[in-house]
């Protein structure tokens, strides 16, 4: 089962009004699996709700079976891919970073991976291929090099790969490590480095080069202008773990900083690129401390939060917006985190405000220091979100009552305003409503029996079937 429509929580019986009145549901988290060697990040392919694809740093894929979608799960024994022979061994920073599924996996069988060499040090980002007889093993020999970017030191590699609402695969590769950026890569657009990117990886417009195999998009910000045609934002230092809205297609970007502020930042789904974020000349909403910092460049967007570094941590991981089902009133909240201090908060953005900036460690917190070195966080297929310890271990957040919306995928409001476990008028006029509005949330069924992303009868008749069996 996808994403379950769910109502983000009302002060109205079945009624949707303008902003959230109720009080948001005490979470805990639950551990689904252990036992990984530094484990970096967490995926899985679309519409797989019954797997999870854990990334570790030094070249091993592996996955968890999920089960039932609670409690523990089970890692398969046999990694999904290994590339330790391939893959950099060495430093903090370095290894086996990110993992995107094709949007349409289930018929092509691709997946990319993005890591550190080896043997040159560049960042490279490879296609592979799913083994044909076994979905639990790649096959190792279809390895089809993207593309590779030059490292000029060993730090600040990025690697988040995933692909956008538009089909087309976003990745960075940090602003090339040291201290400051003193290539100043991050005010360049005449180097990949520093940048966010965005290119076509089922087109080719060299087809004469083996070693770049990949279109450039036509409507990408430089292109037919001075600078990279790769580039889709810039100013960036090492932005760690950022993510897509499944529900809204907005990018968020969280960017370490370097000795001063760590920062959130967003584009909208409206957004044509070539955002500037201000590194190095900007860290955070300051000038960078030393003779590198400046005034704002033209065309800078500044971040919508920051933390100080070395007060509330040392490394921010970003998040997701949490858009499950077993958590109704958290629908469209972003989590994000820091590494060092295991710190996690939560918060809404309208476009324009930030609300509802809560601290959620001393919830989140299973049991004393359980979760340390917060990595990544991660999505499932139906939404579900996760946090990843580089100690090994990998936990998904849950309600503490232990309520999960997903079993009753009818109750959609209840007096309150919010799914109280009884099918009732309530959920079906709150259903009626993000109906009428063709709201994602509404999506309950396609053709082959689950959510295909078109609001039409279908979901309507699904829905009134699940009315119909209280549930």
């Amino acid at each position: 089962m996808s994403i379950r429509g769910r109502m983000y929580g009302f002060c109205a019986a079945g009624l949707l009004l303008a902003s959230p009145c109720v009080a948001q549901t005490e979470l805990t988290t639950e551990l689904v699996a252990d036992g990984f060697s530094r484990p970096v990040f967490v995926t899985a392919p679309p519409g797989d709700t019954e797997r999870l694809f854990v990334v570790q740093q030094r070249g091993l894929i592996r996955i968890i079976e999920l089960g039932s979608g609670s409690g523990p799960g089970t890692v398969l024994s046999t990694p999904f891919l290994n590339l330790t022979d391939d893959v950099s061994q060495t430093g903090n920073e370095r290894g086996l970073l990110g993992m995107a599924f094709s949007p349409n996996y289930d018929q092509d069988g691709f997946f990319f991976v993005n890591y550190t060499d080896r043997q040159t040090g560049h960042t490279k980002v490879v296609r592979f291929s799913v083994s044909p007889t076994d979905p639990n093993v790649a096959d190792p020999t279809s390895g089809v090099q993207v593309i590779s970017i030059n490292q000029p030191f060993s730090n600040h590699n990025g690697g988040w790969t995933a692909f956008g609402p538009d089909g087309y695969l976003y990745f960075n590769a940090g602003d090339g490590g040291s201290g400051n950026d003193p290539q100043n890569h991050g005010q360049r657009t005449d180097t990949l480095l520093g940048a966010m990117l965005r290119i076509d990886v089922f087109n080719d417009d060299f087809p004469t080069d083996p070693d770049n195999n990949y279109a450039i998009p036509a409507d990408n910000p430089f292109v037919n202008q001075s600078g990279l045609d790769e580039i889709w934002s810039y100013g960036l230092r090492h932005p760690w773990r950022n993510s897509f809205d499944r529900h809204t297609g907005d990018l968020w970007i969280a960017d370490v900083g370097q000795n001063a502020r760590e920062e959130v930042n967003f584009q909208p789904a409206s957004s044509e690129g070539g955002e500037n974020y201000g590194w190095r000349l900007r860290e955070g909403l300051i000038a960078t401390p030393g003779a590198v910092g400046g005034p704002r460049p033209p065309g800078n967007v500044d971040p919508i939060w920051e933390y100080n570094t070395g007060v509330q941590g040392c490394a921010i991981t970003g998040g997701y917006v949490y858009r499950g089902c077993r958590i109704h009133d958290l629908w469209g909240t972003y989590f994000v985190g820091d590494f060092c201090s295991a710190r996690i908060w939560s918060f809404t953005y309208d476009g324009e405000n930030l609300n509802d900036l809560t601290e959620r460690e001393g919830e989140l917190q299973p049991s004393s220091g359980s979760i340390t070195q917060i990595s990544s966080f991660g999505e499932d297929a139906r939404g579900d979100l996760y946090i990843v310890s580089l100690s090994g271990r990998v936990f998904r957040l849950i309600a503490a009552d232990g309520y999960n919306g997903c079993d009753c995928p009818a109750d959609f409001s209840g007096p309150a305003g919010v799914p109280d476990g009884i099918v009732d008028a309530d959920d079906f006029f709150a259903y009626l409503a993000f109906f009428a509005d063709g709201d994602p949330r509404a999506d309950l069924t396609g053709p082959d029996g689950v959510p295909d992303g078109v609001v039409d009868a279908d979901d309507f008749f699904e829905f009134l079937a699940l009315f119909a069996q209280g549930c």
